[in-house]
């Protein structure tokens, strides 16, 4: 039974087991209804506070029934909570059964305090069963105790995620603690165990009347979306509104982590659409101009990756993102923003009229040539300036220097882009006087020499290009003086289906078999042979082709 409570109503207790806490606190609980039946004062309050005393002995009978009762530290730390909770309880009846309690607001406050705290208790004793927490904590005993260096939280990984479900903001506050030090040494350690409900306890920790906690919890999130491992569960538990809402308001720390973890999440086309729709576009474009050089690295990517969207690139528009984006191609502080801008816009500027006339307007061609004078990755600018051509004249291109950029990116290294150099020679080669003027340019001999690479996808766009601009007499003579260029085109007669390459070689080889040396260079590097197969799977001009260059090797024979 309790003790008689002094005149002070404190009760000293030492008990040692689950079991003498379970007992304690059962007694406690029809001593705590006796006393506050007894008062009369705020009545409302009061009988709110009765109807949730009542169901205690319900939560602490199926707390105590649960097989994992006795083998863990939670239990009696809950059950210590529900009699601190029911002590107060009596406390504070016996203080509102005096003639003068106080003031009457400041007890107000005092019984909903009260009454909040009845709430937690019940709750946390619902979700030791609920969630199955209790069971992990106890078959997750630890096995590492005896180990040197071996922290608390890597040797009990599920009880400190339980911690962030259940008790008081301090107490989830050093669990976070915790698991922020395990996370550090080793992700693997608390990946394995996490769950929807500790997924949701720090969702919910994100919003926490504390700074430092929240700042703690967007930390631990920011990691848990660089490892990738569930994603969708923090999304599937609201994740998205509460990042936004630090990305607008929170420290420089909780900016920072939010814009990882957005930037994170983002490369979900769902998700892209979900942070849009939380009207996700605003802060981040308002990170993009005042944030620090890390913040605005990460929101520039996230952008980046809404703009991969469709659906959301007309909102992006709206919200100022190209401006912003020329903005950072123009003064960015990393390099790195620079090439998720250019990248954004090129994604911004792939279908809509509209959206290529904005970036024109707001200068973003000179933005996107100076980019590549910088020696950044060009593929991202020559693909923007490639999307654009149709809404700019190509004259206009041409003097502002496009033809040197091309010409210095096909004789990079990076494949990637070079194939879109080659792609963008052959969407401005669309009349005669264009295409002298990119031969005159010296991407003739370029072209000709990736012919040679080994991607099939590249060749395939080198002697696209060329066949272009072999439209052009003068572009034909250029190609005729380079002596790699019938052998690669011969080369490039291969049958072979991954060989996609074979009608346009057939089509530049047919332009130059007007040439007595060429159709004998052609015969003596095998064309005939590949001509006959090709001629066999309909490739267009093959047959005229193997025709003439059969007619000149008999005429020949026979001369």
């Amino acid at each position: 039974m309790v003790e008689d409570h002094d005149k002070e109503n404190k009760v000293t207790v030492d008990l040692q087991s689950t079991e003498e806490w379970l007992s304690y606190a059962n007694d406690l609980v029809p001593v705590a209804l006796e006393k506050a039946r007894e008062v009369k004062g705020f009545p409302g309050r009061w009988k709110s506070i009765i109807s949730k005393l009542e169901q205690i002995p319900t939560r602490l009978s199926d707390l105590s029934s649960h097989p994992c009762f006795s083998k863990n530290t939670l239990c009696k730390e809950q059950l210590q909570a529900v009699s601190n909770t029911l002590n107060e309880s009596i406390q504070m009846a016996e203080k509102c059964l005096k003639e003068k309690p106080g003031g009457k607001l400041q007890m107000q406050s005092d019984l909903d305090s009260l009454s909040g705290k009845i709430d937690l208790n019940l709750r946390d004793c619902g979700l030791l069963i609920k969630t199955g927490v209790l069971g992990e904590v106890a078959s997750s005993s630890c096995t590492q105790s005896g180990s040197e260096g071996t922290s608390e939280g890597s040797c009990n990984v599920t009880e400190l995620l339980a911690r962030l479900q259940i008790g008081h903001l301090e107490a989830k506050d050093k669990a976070l603690d915790s698991l922020v030090d395990v996370m550090r040494e080793d992700e693997k350690t608390v990946l394995p165990f996490l769950g929807r409900s500790s997924i949701s306890a720090l969702v919910q920790l994100l919003t926490a009347t504390s700074p430092r906690i929240r700042e703690k919890t967007v930390t631990l999130i920011c990691t848990l979306t660089e490892s990738g491992t569930c994603d969708d569960l923090l999304v599937s538990e609201g994740v998205l509104p509460p990042l936004i809402r630090l990305l607008e308001s929170g420290s420089s720390v909780g900016r920072e982590k939010s814009a990882i973890a957005l930037q994170r999440l983002s490369m979900s086309a769902e998700t892209a659409l979900s942070i849009v729709g939380h009207g996700g576009v605003q802060p981040l474009a308002e990170v993009c101009y005042m944030g620090d050089s890390v913040s605005q690295a990460s929101t520039i990517c996230t952008l980046k990756n809404l703009s991969a969207v469709p659906d959301v690139r007309q909102t992006l528009a709206e919200e100022g993102v190209i401006k912003i984006m020329i903005v950072i191609l123009d003064s960015g502080v990393l390099l790195v923003s620079k090439e998720h801008a250019a990248e954004c816009l090129q994604n911004l500027t792939l279908s809509s009229e509209e959206l290529k006339q904005s970036v024109i307007t707001e200068g973003g061609i000179q933005s996107l040539l100076s980019y590549l004078d910088n020696g950044l990755p060009p593929e991202p600018a020559i693909g923007t300036i490639r999307n654009l051509v149709g809404s700019v004249s190509i004259e206009s291109l041409i003097s502002i220097g496009l033809l040197s950029r091309l010409v210095c990116v096909l004789n990079s290294s990076s494949t990637g882009a070079q194939k879109v150099a080659m792609s963008t020679i052959c969407r401005i080669c669309d009349t005669m006087e264009v295409k002298k003027v990119v031969g005159e340019s010296g991407c003739i001999p370029l072209l000709v020499k990736l012919l040679e690479v080994k991607s099939n996808e590249l060749r395939e766009v080198a002697a696209q290009a060329l066949a272009s601009l072999m439209t052009v007499l003068c572009n034909v003579r250029e190609v005729k003086r380079d002596p790699r260029s019938v052998p690669n085109l011969v080369q490039l007669l291969d049958p072979n289906p991954q060989n996609t390459a074979k009608k346009y070689a057939v089509f530049c080889l047919g332009v130059l078999s007007t040439s007595k040396k060429c159709r004998k260079l052609m015969i003596s590097y095998g064309a005939i042979g590949y001509l006959k197969k090709l001629t066999d799977m309909d490739i267009i001009g093959s047959k005229k082709l193997l025709e003439r260059l059969q007619r000149g090797k008999f005429s020949n024979f026979f001369g």
